[in-house]
């Protein structure tokens, strides 16, 4: 174990340049595929987990292109044993709806299985014993508020309290590495759906994204760990560019499209308003019986935002077992709007977000319901609360998140990994 504090202290100090030569030195893919982190270290760097016991964090997206997952790779490795495997919110499989929480019972043939989405939500002593690294892979979405990222950090922050180091098997970030929108976390407001004061879209790979963790110090204390990073990915891509196939990260992230506006529809978690969950367009659109959907599109359209337009829309939501077992107004006819991108490229998720927010406040103050904390907790700060009733507020508010977008795409460029 001295051993690996050693190197991965020296990681650690000298990641920045280690992790660029690394790149530079591996053959591009063939046909611009992108290689993952995961088939970068079977193919490279199988050398280090030789003679390892490894614990594993990852679920459904831990996979190569074949479909192979992680945990059957990692085990093939001569002299080289799987101690555990470790799951987040939604499960090893992304068989729980969101959350729901999850405990395990030993699974054969799998290794020993954990959730860190039930109890516990960061290894404890008694989980990690006889673990000599961890190995963490998901498929994140580029989210502040997708807690794979919570998941990551307390893995961070294990590898410190029990001294095993850790390797970041990186993927790409499906809104490509270009679009940072949103505000910056207020740290008042920290928890599991946003545990760092970064924006709501941040514009990372989840291995630049935990360079940005250690190197701000965001986590208590000194955290060995490397990036593997992945091979032929470029900031500009959108995932439909790289070539792999799409697995969705969760239930209701079912395709891209969906994770495109995600981040504009998911505030309306915190209100009485479906974000169409129980529907085949969760956050796609949204609704509730007392909206008059032919008004919220024209309204919306008319402030011709950039890549969006709206079309009325009816739904009924129906419960669907690890999916939305108990959607809001099951069985019930709502009426809204559905979000049709015209320019992802030029759609500004937090913006349209709010302005649907703040189009059905206005036409419907006597029956929309926000519950005020867990919009502060989406929103990261009180601000939105506080501008929702006053159209200025909202124009100094936007203003002010389009700075706060420039200061982190600014700051964040230091731990670019990829043009």
């Amino acid at each position: 174990m001295t051993n690996f504090k050693l190197v991965f202290s020296f990681i650690f100090f000298f990641s920045l340049s280690l992790f660029s030569l690394s790149c530079l030195k591996l053959k591009q893919p063939e046909n611009n595929y992108v290689v993952t982190g995961l088939e970068n270290l079977i193919q490279n760097y199988k050398g280090k987990l030789k003679g390892k016991n490894v614990g594993i964090v990852t679920n459904h997206t831990g996979v190569d292109r074949k479909g192979v997952p992680i945990w059957e790779l990692i085990g093939d490795i001569p002299d080289v044993k799987v101690n555990a495997v470790f799951s987040p919110e939604h499960g090893l499989f992304g068989e729980y709806a969101d959350g729901e929480k999850i405990e395990y019972e030993n699974k054969k043939p799998l290794p020993t299985l954990f959730s860190l989405y039930g109890k516990t939500r960061k290894p404890t002593i008694d989980m990690v014993q006889g673990i000599d690294i961890f190995i963490y892979d998901i498929q994140d979405v580029g989210t502040r508020f997708y807690t794979y990222i919570s998941t990551m950090g307390l893995i961070l922050e294990a590898s410190s309290d029990f001294q095993i180091p850790v390797l970041i098997l990186d993927r790409p970030n499906p809104l490509s590495g270009n679009l940072v929108a949103g505000p910056l976390l207020d740290p008042a407001f920290k928890s599991f759906v946003g545990l760092y004061p970064i924006p709501s879209v941040y514009g990372l790979t989840i291995g630049e994204l935990a360079m940005m963790i250690v190197d701000k110090s965001w986590m208590k204390s000194s955290i060995y760990f490397e990036v593997i990073p992945m091979i032929g990915w470029k900031r500009s891509m959108h995932y439909e560019k790289t070539g792999l196939p799409w697995l969705p990260p969760s239930p209701n992230i079912p395709d891209l499209e969906t994770t495109i506006v995600y981040p504009a529809t998911v505030l309306f978690e915190a209100t009485n308003i479906s974000e169409g969950r129980g529907t085949n367009r969760p956050f796609r659109q949204i609704g509730a019986p007392w909206i008059d959907k032919y008004v919220l599109a024209e309204k919306l359209n008319a402030r011709n935002l950039l890549g969006v337009n709206f079309e009325p829309v009816s739904f009924i939501p129906t419960s669907i077992k690890g999916v939305a077992p108990n959607p809001k107004y099951q069985n019930i006819e709502c009426f809204g709007v559905k979000l049709i991108i015209t320019d992802r490229k030029l759609f500004s998720p937090i913006e349209v977000g709010i302005w649907v927010l703040r189009e059905i406040f206005i036409q419907n103050k006597n029956q929309i319901k926000i519950n005020e904390s867990s919009m502060n907790r989406l929103f990261g700060s009180e601000r939105l609360v506080l501008a929702l009733n006053n159209e200025k507020l909202i124009v100094e508010l936007l203003n002010i998140l389009r700075e706060e977008e420039t200061i982190f795409a600014d700051l964040s460029q230091k731990y670019y990994k990829y043009n």
